[in-house]
Protein backbone atom coordinates (compact mmCIF):
# COMPACT_ATOMS: atom_id res chain seq x y z
CA UNK A 1 0.00 0.00 0.00
CA UNK A 2 1.46 3.36 -0.95
CA UNK A 3 1.73 6.48 1.17
CA UNK A 4 -1.41 8.01 -0.32
CA UNK A 5 -3.54 5.09 0.81
CA UNK A 6 -1.94 5.08 4.27
CA UNK A 7 -2.85 8.73 4.68
CA UNK A 8 -6.39 8.05 3.49
CA UNK A 9 -7.05 5.16 5.78
CA UNK A 10 -4.63 4.86 8.70
CA UNK A 11 -6.97 3.46 11.29
CA UNK A 12 -9.59 1.71 9.19
CA UNK A 13 -9.15 -1.91 8.11
CA UNK A 14 -9.22 -2.17 4.34
CA UNK A 15 -12.29 -4.09 3.21
CA UNK A 16 -13.28 -5.25 -0.28
CA UNK A 17 -16.11 -3.28 -1.83
CA UNK A 18 -16.03 -5.17 -5.15
CA UNK A 19 -15.13 -8.81 -5.71
CA UNK A 20 -14.87 -10.41 -9.15
CA UNK A 21 -14.76 -14.20 -9.26
CA UNK A 22 -13.99 -16.01 -12.53
CA UNK A 23 -15.93 -13.42 -14.55
CA UNK A 24 -16.58 -14.29 -18.18
CA UNK A 25 -18.10 -12.25 -20.99
CA UNK A 26 -18.48 -13.20 -24.64
CA UNK A 27 -19.74 -11.42 -27.75
CA UNK A 28 -20.48 -14.27 -30.12
CA UNK A 29 -17.24 -16.20 -30.53
CA UNK A 30 -15.14 -13.37 -29.09
CA UNK A 31 -14.18 -13.85 -25.44
CA UNK A 32 -13.95 -10.36 -23.90
CA UNK A 33 -13.40 -11.51 -20.31
CA UNK A 34 -11.87 -14.90 -19.67
CA UNK A 35 -12.05 -15.82 -16.00
CA UNK A 36 -11.22 -12.51 -14.31
CA UNK A 37 -10.83 -12.65 -10.53
CA UNK A 38 -10.05 -9.47 -8.62
CA UNK A 39 -10.76 -7.64 -5.35
CA UNK A 40 -11.13 -3.88 -4.95
CA UNK A 41 -10.77 -2.45 -1.49
CA UNK A 42 -12.56 0.53 0.02
CA UNK A 43 -10.70 3.77 -0.70
CA UNK A 44 -8.40 2.03 -3.16
CA UNK A 45 -7.35 3.43 -6.53
CA UNK A 46 -7.02 0.61 -9.05
CA UNK A 47 -5.63 1.33 -12.52
CA UNK A 48 -6.33 -1.14 -15.33
CA UNK A 49 -3.78 -1.08 -18.14
CA UNK A 50 -3.12 -3.17 -21.22
CA UNK A 51 -3.64 -3.16 -25.00
CA UNK A 52 -6.86 -1.89 -26.54
CA UNK A 53 -9.45 -4.65 -26.73
CA UNK A 54 -7.99 -6.58 -23.81
CA UNK A 55 -11.17 -6.41 -21.69
CA UNK A 56 -10.57 -3.43 -19.42
CA UNK A 57 -13.56 -1.34 -20.50
CA UNK A 58 -15.77 -4.42 -20.67
CA UNK A 59 -14.99 -5.11 -17.02
CA UNK A 60 -16.11 -1.60 -16.09
CA UNK A 61 -19.36 -1.95 -18.01
CA UNK A 62 -20.03 -5.26 -16.30
CA UNK A 63 -19.22 -3.71 -12.92
CA UNK A 64 -22.23 -1.39 -12.99
CA UNK A 65 -24.38 -3.86 -14.94
CA UNK A 66 -24.38 -1.99 -18.25
CA UNK A 67 -23.36 -5.39 -19.60
CA UNK A 68 -24.52 -8.75 -18.23
CA UNK A 69 -21.80 -11.29 -17.51
CA UNK A 70 -21.92 -14.81 -18.97
CA UNK A 71 -20.20 -16.58 -16.11
CA UNK A 72 -18.75 -16.08 -12.64
CA UNK A 73 -19.91 -13.43 -10.18
CA UNK A 74 -19.39 -9.76 -9.39
CA UNK A 75 -20.21 -8.84 -5.79
CA UNK A 76 -20.73 -5.30 -4.53
CA UNK A 77 -20.50 -4.85 -0.77
CA UNK A 78 -20.77 -8.60 -0.28
CA UNK A 79 -23.77 -9.23 -2.53
CA UNK A 80 -23.81 -10.45 -6.15
CA UNK A 81 -24.97 -7.83 -8.64
CA UNK A 82 -28.74 -8.12 -9.16
CA UNK A 83 -30.24 -9.07 -12.52
CA UNK A 84 -33.57 -7.26 -12.34
CA UNK A 85 -33.55 -3.87 -14.08
CA UNK A 86 -35.11 -2.05 -11.14
CA UNK A 87 -32.37 -3.32 -8.85
CA UNK A 88 -29.49 -2.72 -11.25
CA UNK A 89 -30.59 0.92 -11.60
CA UNK A 90 -30.12 1.31 -7.84
CA UNK A 91 -26.62 -0.16 -8.10
CA UNK A 92 -25.71 2.28 -10.88
CA UNK A 93 -26.72 5.17 -8.65
CA UNK A 94 -23.97 4.10 -6.26
CA UNK A 95 -21.29 3.81 -8.95
CA UNK A 96 -20.41 6.93 -10.86
CA UNK A 97 -19.12 6.29 -14.37
CA UNK A 98 -17.15 8.66 -16.58
CA UNK A 99 -16.91 7.66 -20.23
CA UNK A 100 -14.41 8.55 -22.95
CA UNK A 101 -16.73 10.92 -24.81
CA UNK A 102 -18.35 12.97 -22.01
CA UNK A 103 -21.97 12.20 -23.05
CA UNK A 104 -23.30 15.54 -21.83
CA UNK A 105 -26.70 16.84 -22.88
CA UNK A 106 -25.88 19.47 -25.52
CA UNK A 107 -29.03 21.53 -24.89
CA UNK A 108 -28.29 21.95 -21.18
CA UNK A 109 -25.84 24.21 -19.38
CA UNK A 110 -23.05 22.74 -17.29
CA UNK A 111 -25.10 23.47 -14.18
CA UNK A 112 -28.19 21.71 -15.50
CA UNK A 113 -26.17 18.72 -16.72
CA UNK A 114 -24.92 18.19 -13.17
CA UNK A 115 -28.20 18.95 -11.40
CA UNK A 116 -30.50 16.85 -13.56
CA UNK A 117 -29.88 13.35 -12.14
CA UNK A 118 -30.31 14.33 -8.47
CA UNK A 119 -33.64 15.95 -9.41
CA UNK A 120 -35.00 13.22 -11.67
CA UNK A 121 -33.51 10.14 -10.01
CA UNK A 122 -33.15 11.08 -6.35
CA UNK A 123 -36.16 13.39 -6.19
CA UNK A 124 -34.06 16.23 -4.80
CA UNK A 125 -35.51 19.71 -4.74
CA UNK A 126 -34.34 21.79 -7.67
CA UNK A 127 -32.84 24.49 -5.48
CA UNK A 128 -30.84 21.94 -3.50
CA UNK A 129 -29.69 20.09 -6.63
CA UNK A 130 -28.52 23.29 -8.27
CA UNK A 131 -26.68 24.31 -5.11
CA UNK A 132 -24.94 20.93 -5.09
CA UNK A 133 -24.15 21.29 -8.79
CA UNK A 134 -22.55 24.69 -8.24
CA UNK A 135 -20.39 23.28 -5.44
CA UNK A 136 -19.28 20.34 -7.56
CA UNK A 137 -18.47 22.50 -10.57
CA UNK A 138 -16.38 24.63 -8.26
CA UNK A 139 -14.69 21.46 -7.00
CA UNK A 140 -13.59 20.60 -10.55
CA UNK A 141 -12.45 24.20 -11.13
CA UNK A 142 -15.37 25.26 -13.32
CA UNK A 143 -17.12 27.77 -11.08
CA UNK A 144 -16.98 30.33 -13.88
CA UNK A 145 -18.52 27.97 -16.46
CA UNK A 146 -21.82 27.03 -14.78
CA UNK A 147 -23.93 28.70 -17.47
CA UNK A 148 -21.91 27.48 -20.45
CA UNK A 149 -23.28 24.86 -22.82
CA UNK A 150 -21.06 21.93 -23.85
CA UNK A 151 -20.42 23.47 -27.27
CA UNK A 152 -18.77 26.41 -25.52
CA UNK A 153 -16.49 24.24 -23.40
CA UNK A 154 -13.18 22.60 -24.27
CA UNK A 155 -12.91 18.83 -24.17
CA UNK A 156 -11.17 18.95 -20.82
CA UNK A 157 -13.86 21.21 -19.41
CA UNK A 158 -16.61 18.93 -20.71
CA UNK A 159 -14.96 15.92 -19.09
CA UNK A 160 -14.73 17.78 -15.78
CA UNK A 161 -18.46 18.54 -16.05
CA UNK A 162 -18.99 14.81 -16.61
CA UNK A 163 -17.00 14.05 -13.45
CA UNK A 164 -19.06 16.57 -11.48
CA UNK A 165 -22.24 15.00 -12.86
CA UNK A 166 -21.15 11.56 -11.65
CA UNK A 167 -20.20 12.93 -8.23
CA UNK A 168 -23.62 14.60 -7.89
CA UNK A 169 -25.13 11.19 -7.12
CA UNK A 170 -22.69 10.78 -4.20
CA UNK A 171 -21.36 7.44 -5.44
CA UNK A 172 -19.36 5.00 -3.37
CA UNK A 173 -17.21 3.98 -6.34
CA UNK A 174 -16.07 5.96 -9.38
CA UNK A 175 -15.42 4.14 -12.66
CA UNK A 176 -13.32 5.94 -15.28
CA UNK A 177 -13.17 4.50 -18.81
CA UNK A 178 -10.14 6.10 -20.47
CA UNK A 179 -11.35 9.57 -19.45
CA UNK A 180 -8.54 11.41 -21.26
CA UNK A 181 -8.45 9.44 -24.53
CA UNK A 182 -10.59 11.96 -26.46
CA UNK A 183 -8.77 15.05 -25.15
CA UNK A 184 -6.13 17.30 -26.63
CA UNK A 185 -2.76 16.93 -24.90
CA UNK A 186 -2.98 20.36 -23.27
CA UNK A 187 -6.27 19.51 -21.52
CA UNK A 188 -5.37 16.04 -20.25
CA UNK A 189 -3.60 17.38 -17.17
CA UNK A 190 -6.59 19.35 -15.89
CA UNK A 191 -8.73 16.17 -15.86
CA UNK A 192 -6.01 14.04 -14.27
CA UNK A 193 -5.51 16.66 -11.56
CA UNK A 194 -9.20 16.44 -10.63
CA UNK A 195 -8.97 12.64 -10.50
CA UNK A 196 -5.83 12.83 -8.36
CA UNK A 197 -7.64 15.12 -5.92
CA UNK A 198 -10.52 12.64 -5.67
CA UNK A 199 -8.05 9.86 -4.92
CA UNK A 200 -6.45 11.93 -2.17
CA UNK A 201 -9.90 12.50 -0.63
CA UNK A 202 -10.40 8.73 -0.35
CA UNK A 203 -12.72 7.98 -3.27
CA UNK A 204 -12.68 4.34 -4.35
CA UNK A 205 -11.73 4.43 -8.03
CA UNK A 206 -11.24 1.98 -10.89
CA UNK A 207 -9.51 3.69 -13.79
CA UNK A 208 -8.94 2.31 -17.27
CA UNK A 209 -6.09 4.40 -18.61
CA UNK A 210 -3.18 4.70 -21.00
CA UNK A 211 -1.73 7.51 -18.87
CA UNK A 212 1.12 5.56 -17.32
CA UNK A 213 2.48 8.47 -15.29
CA UNK A 214 -0.92 8.88 -13.63
CA UNK A 215 -1.07 5.15 -12.87
CA UNK A 216 2.47 5.22 -11.48
CA UNK A 217 1.83 8.18 -9.19
CA UNK A 218 -1.79 7.76 -8.09
CA UNK A 219 -2.71 4.06 -8.15
CA UNK A 220 -2.52 1.81 -5.12
CA UNK A 221 -2.49 -1.20 -7.45
CA UNK A 222 -2.04 -1.67 -11.18
CA UNK A 223 -3.71 -4.55 -13.02
CA UNK A 224 -2.45 -5.59 -16.45
CA UNK A 225 -4.91 -7.10 -18.96
CA UNK A 226 -4.21 -9.16 -22.06
CA UNK A 227 -6.82 -10.95 -24.18
CA UNK A 228 -9.54 -10.77 -21.56
CA UNK A 229 -7.44 -12.00 -18.67
CA UNK A 230 -5.29 -10.54 -15.93
CA UNK A 231 -1.66 -11.37 -16.61
CA UNK A 232 -0.17 -9.43 -13.70
CA UNK A 233 -1.09 -7.17 -10.81
CA UNK A 234 0.93 -5.39 -8.18
CA UNK A 235 2.03 -2.08 -6.78
CA UNK A 236 2.93 0.66 -9.26
CA UNK A 237 6.56 0.35 -8.24
CA UNK A 238 6.60 -3.38 -8.99
CA UNK A 239 4.67 -3.16 -12.27
CA UNK A 240 6.62 -0.24 -13.71
CA UNK A 241 10.08 -1.00 -12.34
CA UNK A 242 10.16 -4.79 -12.19
CA UNK A 243 7.29 -6.37 -14.15
CA UNK A 244 7.19 -10.14 -13.91
CA UNK A 245 5.34 -10.92 -17.13
CA UNK A 246 7.17 -10.54 -20.42
CA UNK A 247 3.98 -9.27 -22.03
CA UNK A 248 3.82 -6.46 -19.45
CA UNK A 249 7.39 -5.46 -20.30
CA UNK A 250 6.56 -5.48 -24.01
CA UNK A 251 3.44 -3.37 -23.49
CA UNK A 252 5.21 -0.74 -21.39
CA UNK A 253 8.12 -0.64 -23.81
CA UNK A 254 5.74 -0.07 -26.71
CA UNK A 255 4.37 2.97 -24.87
CA UNK A 256 7.88 4.32 -24.40
CA UNK A 257 7.76 3.91 -20.64
CA UNK A 258 11.21 4.31 -19.12
CA UNK A 259 10.27 3.95 -15.48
Amino acid sequence: MNATTQAKNKDEAVAPILVYENVRKQYGAFVALNGVSLRVNVREVLCLIGPSGSGKSTLLRCTNALEAIDGGTISFEGRPLPKRDSETRKIRQRMGMVFQNFELFPHMSALDNVAMAPITVLGMRESEARERARALLSKVNLADKVDNFPSNLSGGQQQRVAIARALAMEPEVMLFDEPTSALDPETIGEVLNVMKALAEEGMTMIVVTHEMTFARRVADRVVVFERGAIIEEGSPKQIFENPKAGRTRDFLSHLGWNG
